[in-house]
């Protein structure tokens, strides 16, 4: 027997397969035209509903932020900006002074994550750098800033 004998029988065992199904389809086709006439149906019986209370974590109220409190983010604190060309910019050498957009003695802002959350003012620390929150950002003043 050749392969495109072989083939050839596939497909046959495949259209008759799907002959058969088709008279299948025709049957429940029939029924449900019966089923769907005036007086042809049932009415469909449901046990009773009960409602009951499960366990599925904690409520709004009790949320834990035990899960998150270890994630790292990064602070950083923005004394002001300003938009220059790159010509200006390649002029640029030690000494230069590079104007912002900020008075002197005006609040810093203490970004997350690049997202603003607070205002502050310098101070030194150890020899270090610091910063003394002087205003928090609230949620909804965020949402408000982005739109």
């Amino acid at each position: 027997m050749s392969e495109n004998d072989e083939i050839g029988d596939d497909w046959a065992a495949a259209m008759n397969e799907q002959a058969g199904a088709e008279a299948d389809w025709g049957d429940a086709l029939k029924e449900q035209q019966a089923a769907s006439k005036p007086g042809g149906y049932e009415s469909a019986e449901f046990p009773e509903f009960v409602e009951q209370k499960q366990q599925r974590g904690p409520s709004a109220d009790e949320v834990k932020l035990d899960v998150i409190l270890d994630v790292p983010v990064t602070v950083s604190l923005e004394i002001g900006r300003t938009k220059i060309n790159i010509r200006n910019l390649l002029q640029l050498n030690q000494g230069s002074v590079v104007e912002l957009d900020r008075f002197a003695g005006e609040p810093m802002d203490v970004l997350v994550n690049g997202t603003l959350v607070a205002h502050g003012e310098v101070v030194v620390v150890n020899d270090k750098f610091g910063i003394r929150l002087t205003d928090i950002i609230s949620p909804s003043e965020r949402v408000r800033k982005l739109g």
